[in-house]
């Protein structure tokens, strides 16, 4: 019954949230993106700081920014003619799900492996008896 419910929700997300798992995945796939994630964990930055500490031009910034923004991994307030940048809502809670049941999966799977193991092992202690007798 509980696999049941786990197998709904991996459906839900392979169908209805590729665009959205995509979209974030794609932002996380850049280092200098989750780069600026960390530094924005720490505190807001406008995006002059943010180009600054990251030694990049304020364009290249600006489209490092866009691609959180647009994954919900940030957000953007724009007073007078600065830019400020903090934490998007986004709790990557659809991702860390999707992660998850992966992770679930190849566990069961090396834990699967794991018994075979040990069954081989001691399949190969009793010949080895059985030889020596």
């Amino acid at each position: 019954m509980h696999d049941t419910g786990r197998r709904a929700k991996l459906n839900y997300m392979v169908q209805c949230l590729p665009t959205c798992l995509d979209v974030s995945f794609a932002a996380l796939s850049d280092a200098t993106r989750r780069g600026v994630l960390e530094q924005l964990g720490r505190t807001d930055a406008s995006i002059t700081e943010l180009a600054d500490t990251f030694h990049m031009t304020l364009t290249g910034m600006k489209k490092h920014v866009g691609v959180l923004e647009q994954a919900g991994l940030v957000t953007t307030q724009k007073v007078g003619r600065v830019r400020t940048c903090k934490l998007g809502l986004s709790r990557l809670a659809a991702e860390t799900a999707w992660i998850e049941d992966y992770r679930r999966l190849w566990a069961s799977r090396f834990e699967a492996l794991d018994h075979i193991v040990e069954e081989l092992k001691q399949r190969e202690a009793l010949d080895e008896r059985g030889r020596t007798d």
